[in-house]
């Protein structure tokens, strides 16, 4: 997916240059507001388990990473990123990180929790408002 939106990013780099921090900094701060307001939730409502391994819940967690995946490709477009190493460490790294997380996650989201994913919203919103000042002044 990051290929393809590389390449998508090729034929519109042009079209949307003049805004792009903006698209950038609305994404960032959409999902890090997100993953704030989910560590907000109560915790019988987080208690709740789903399985994330059938049915419509796979298929949009799937989606979601696909898109994802996309919208990082697109931007590596605006960069002018190698492309073909950027992929190989892409894959690599989703490989680690999986693998590491599958091993400790349990454990560590019982110590951690939502300040984990409070932490990461706050980063993600931070990067989306540094990109926007960047790009303004």
């Amino acid at each position: 997916m990051p290929v393809l939106g590389w390449l998508a990013g090729q034929t519109i780099v042009d079209f949307i240059a003049d805004y792009d921090h903006w698209v950038a900094f609305i994404l960032l701060a959409g999902i890090g507001g997100k993953m704030l307001w989910e560590s907000l939730k109560s915790e019988e409502s987080r208690n709740q388990k789903a399985d994330i391994t059938r049915g419509f819940l796979l298929i949009t967690l799937s989606i979601a990473t696909s898109i994802d995946a996309l919208a990082v490709g697109l931007s590596f477009a605006f960069l002018t990123v190698n492309i073909t190493i950027a992929s190989l460490v892409i894959g690599a790294t989703s490989f680690i990180v999986t693998a590491t997380g599958s091993l400790v996650g349990v454990k560590a989201g019982k110590i951690v929790g939502k300040r984990a994913e409070a932490f990461g919203g706050i980063v993600l919103i931070a990067i989306g408002i540094r990109i926007l000042v960047t790009h303004l002044m």
